[in-house]
């Protein structure tokens, strides 16, 4: 059996006594996209940050391609790519000073080459310095720089922060296209649309605990729509029977709210006798997923 490339054991991290994550276990294997998902503060970038040794855990322990995140961390990174949520670099320098820098740590064979390619999928200008560059051109710059040296395993950490949607969609292809030459990909975001895009497994994490690792492929067809509909003349949820349905709510007394899994265009047939003002379906946040999935 192969070792998983990310081997996670009983972690936990408290700060005095406030909780970071606690009995966190986890296996990722070789040449996955995997996802890790969670409402801000619910552990996630306090595991990636332990897993980078940027923090120690108070108990627990984990491994990266079989080697003990603390003891041998400078072997891990020089075979590890990082996007942090904050990015930032030497702000004295300017673009090509700090990738340039990069290659040289990293001893990237052909670097200028690498650079000259990444930093052109996301049209950088190497010139610039970091100083001045907005919030969205240092994530690229952080994210050409994580891929520098075609780390085997590639840790992100809302790594989408910044970029618009035309960056967005390349990043994600680029991704897709390192997964395919053998990279394994850990991939956090709270954003679960993102997620469902490029991972075949997830890790849902709330409030410092795993509470279900899952197939995202299992994960869509939950999927749960909110709906909203506001009708001319009161009404009662008890005069509504909605197959798929779930937590219905009465409002002001002509509204109803719930979650729905069932088919939409069913849904609609099913309304289409009664005189309705106002209909919203949309996607529901990720705490009401985990509410309505995982009864927490």
């Amino acid at each position: 059996m192969k070792t998983p490339i990310i081997d996670i054991t009983d972690l936990s991290k408290f700060y005095g006594k406030a909780r970071g994550i606690e009995h966190v276990n986890l296996e990722i294997g070789e040449g996955e996209i995997f996802g890790f998902i969670g409402p801000n503060g619910a552990g996630k970038s306090t595991t990636i940050r332990i897993l980078m040794n940027m923090i120690f855990p108070t108990g627990g322990s984990a491994r990266i391609m079989g080697m003990d995140v603390i003891r041998e961390t400078k072997k891990i990174k020089s075979q590890v790519g990082y996007i942090p949520s904050d990015a930032s670099a030497y702000f004295s320098m300017d673009v090509h000073e700090f990738l340039s820098y990069c290659i040289r740590f990293y001893q990237v064979q052909n670097g200028e080459q690498r650079i000259a390619e990444l930093s052109g999928m996301f049209e950088l200008d190497l010139n610039r310095k970091i100083a001045d560059l907005s919030m969205g051109n240092r994530k690229k710059v952080s994210i050409v720089q994580s891929l520098l040296h075609s780390p085997k395993l590639l840790i992100l950490d809302e790594p989408t922060t910044g970029l618009d949607p035309l960056m967005q969609s390349v990043f994600f292809e680029l991704l897709r296209s390192e997964n395919q030459k053998g990279m394994t990909i850990f991939f956090s975001s709270h954003i679960l649309g993102e997620v469902q895009m490029l991972c075949k497994r997830v890790a849902i994490i709330k409030e410092g605990k795993i509470i279900q690792v899952e197939d995202i492929e299992t994960l869509r067809k939950k999927q749960l729509k909110k709906v909203y509909i506001e009708f001319e003349d009161q009404v009662g949820k008890e005069n509504f029977s909605i197959p798929g349905s779930e937590s219905v709510i009465t409002g002001s007394g002509n509204i109803l709210s719930f979650m729905y899994s069932g088919n939409i265009n069913e849904l609609v047939s099913m309304l289409s006798g009664n005189k309705i003002t106002n209909l919203m379906i949309e996607e529901p946040s990720l705490d009401e997923i985990f509410m309505h999935y995982y009864k927490l």
